[in-house]
């Protein structure tokens, strides 16, 4: 089974949001921009738990926390729908009157009349559920219930409840980032245990038996507690002289739980030894990596014992996670379950899956979220994607802007000047922190490609690249995905340091090579040639260790004034489109006000009469 498409209305920081899935899913966006609450989303309608909560949901699950209309009568409830196809054997002969025909190449439900279109595979059943959460002012309490969207109806024609039963045949999982792991091994409803013992029919008969222990310790848990005694039975006498009590005996117990199913599921505790030197401690107080490598332990379980139908949501996999480890989970989650949703900002995570399956997430002003899946084009071929996933991609697809450059000496010149602009001049907002990615590709070639690529999932995305003879179809795909196509008058990024930046400079960064014993087979002399000759063997330095940031070095000697022009005119414009944020002014108290003018003597006590 799988998730074909999700519809939400004033649920969370969400007003509205169409998302469509063609299998697992990888979710990526800025904070707030709703990967939890899609991932909440899924579980109220699809989670057998969820709905059990009481309340299910509460203010702040419904958009900007109303509930209520301004006339305060009428309600506004939340909204969430989904649609599930690839239904199992179990799902169809438990719902059959409730599914409907989903047509794959066109994205959406048959209507009525359409029966004649209804033919595989073009076609395939599904099941449309959907939870609608709303405020019960006569009970002056939150409520939400899911239900069949389609098929019969009650007696008095009211829609159909989806319970809990038919919940669990979806095998829905939502694995929350800061709960899973401090929660894998608990006993509470809907851990990962608990999950793993209700899908194996496993009825251990725990819970009776030991209550029934707990109950019959021998001795008792008071006996050991000699000074506790005299204080318990005082209480027994003075509760007796307001409260007929004719129990037998005494009156007033201890007991190390309420002796209760649900109390024990919360107290009842595992406890792991990770060292041959260390006593066993309550699993949450091993490290958070040991806790998350359970959890990957415990998923690979429950995905063997239930291969037909998985699905799971989990947000942030990569916390508190080595490299190795975050891949493993990846491939874990994209091979061995039927359906995935993560949430994710690792590249080590970001490059386990194909572009296809990566939604970027854009919320505008109205709170409305979009998906756009991840489209390479007819130019970005799937390999050159996958090489720059982890060494940039998957910070700039999340970006607001993206500077795309040749190589990484332009790149190593780029974030040098602009580090030194910020620097020098407070108007320079970091290009970090407005959210610019600078991204080195293998040559000019496949700049437009990228460009394209960023351009459609809404990034600015900027050129700078050497002059050289180019077609006029290839200077148009520059100028027609970029928002600045900046070629620059210089065939190289060599030759336009040596051009831009002083001899003087230029001498001081060969002069430090030759004394670190770096200059190789340059021929840097100990005396100072003339100045052409130093342009030659500094553009020859420049040449010799492209990847090394040779040219960031250069321009580390340089003051503001000397940083090159080419460099500087460029970044200036891209400052203007992300600009400085407003200083926001502090509130000037009571305390801090200052008369506009004291009266004689005020400042040092009242006045003296010297008459």
């Amino acid at each position: 089974m799988r998730v074909i498409r999700l519809k939400i209305e004033k649920f969370r920081g969400i007003s509205k949001a169409e998302l469509h899935f063609s299998g697992h899913t990888l979710l990526v966006g800025g904070n707030n921009v709703g990967k939890s609450t899609i991932c909440e989303a899924l579980d109220l309608v699809l989670g057998p738990d969820r709905i059990s909560k009481s309340p299910p949901v509460e203010e702040f699950d419904f958009y900007n926390g109303e509930y209520l209309a301004v006339d305060g009568e009428t309600i506004i409830p939340a909204r969430i729908e989904v649609v599930l196809t690839d239904l199992t054997n179990e799902v169809e002969l438990a719902c059959p009157t409730h599914t409907e025909f989903w047509h794959l190449g066109e994205n959406r439900l048959l209507g009525e009349g359409e029966v004649d279109k209804a033919n595989p595979p073009e076609v395939v059943r599904c099941l449309r559920l959907e939870t609608i959460a709303r405020y019960d002012k006569e009970e002056d309490e939150f409520e939400a219930d899911t239900f069949f969207c389609h098929g019969t109806n009650n007696a008095d024609d009211s829609p159909e409840r989806v319970y809990k039963r038919i919940k669990r045949l979806f095998g829905f999982l939502y694995l929350r980032a800061l709960r899973t792991g401090s929660r894998a091994l608990s006993l509470e409803h809907g851990t990962l245990l608990d999950v793993i013992l209700r899908i194996q029919g496993i009825r251990t008969g725990l819970w009776e038996r030991t209550i029934k222990r707990l109950r019959e310790l021998t001795p008792p848990i008071a006996d050991d507690a000699v000074d506790l005694g005299p204080v318990l039975e005082t209480i027994e006498k003075r509760l007796a002289q307001y409260v007929h009590l004719s129990a037998s005996g005494k009156a007033t117990h201890l007991y190390i739980s309420k002796l209760t199913r649900e109390h024990l599921r919360e107290t009842v505790s595992f406890f792991l030894a990770t060292d041959s030197d260390q006593k066993p401690v309550p699993f949450q107080q091993a490290g958070t990596g040991t806790l998350n490598a359970l959890v990957l332990a415990l998923l690979s379980f429950i995905a063997e014992v239930k291969k037909d139908t998985v699905i799971f949501a989990m947000e942030e996999p990569e916390i508190a996670l080595p490299p190795h480890t975050q891949r493993r989970i990846a491939s874990y989650l994209l091979g061995q379950t039927t359906q995935c949703f993560v949430s994710s900002h690792s590249p080590y995570v970001i490059e386990q899956f194909g572009p296809e399956q990566i939604q970027i997430l854009r919320r505008d002003e109205k709170a409305i979220v979009t998906g756009t899946v991840v489209s390479l084009g007819a130019i970005l071929k799937g390999k050159m994607f996958r090489r720059h996933t982890r060494r940039g991609l998957a910070e700039a697809m999340l970006g607001r802007g993206v500077i795309v450059e040749e190589g990484l000496s332009e790149k190593a010149a780029i974030v040098a000047v602009a580090e030194r602009m910020q620097s020098s001049d407070t108007q320079y907002y970091p290009l970090d922190l407005s959210g610019v990615t600078v991204f080195p590709v293998d040559g000019d070639g496949s700049m437009p490609a990228f460009g394209g690529f960023f351009k459609a999932l809404g990034v600015k995305a900027y050129a700078f690249y050497d002059k050289k003879s180019r077609k006029s179809d290839e200077v148009q795909r520059f100028t027609e995905n970029f928002e600045l196509a900046n070629e620059t008058a210089y065939t190289g990024i060599e030759r336009l340091l040596t051009s831009e930046v002083s001899v003087d400079r230029q001498w001081q960064f060969l002069d430090s090579l030759r004394q670190a014993g770096d200059g190789g087979n340059l021929g840097i002399p100990k005396a100072r040639p003339n100045d052409a000759q130093v342009s030659v063997l500094a553009e020859a330095a420049l040449k010799s260790n492209k990847g090394n940031d040779y040219a960031a070095d250069l321009i580390d000697l340089c003051d503001f004034a000397e940083l090159p022009a080419t460099i500087t005119s460029f970044l200036k414009k891209i400052y203007v489109d992300f600009p400085k944020p407003e200083p926001v002014p502090i509130p000037v108290t009571a305390a801090d006000a200052t008369p506009a003018s004291v009266p004689a003597g005020d400042a040092q006590g009242p006045a003296v009469d010297k008459q």
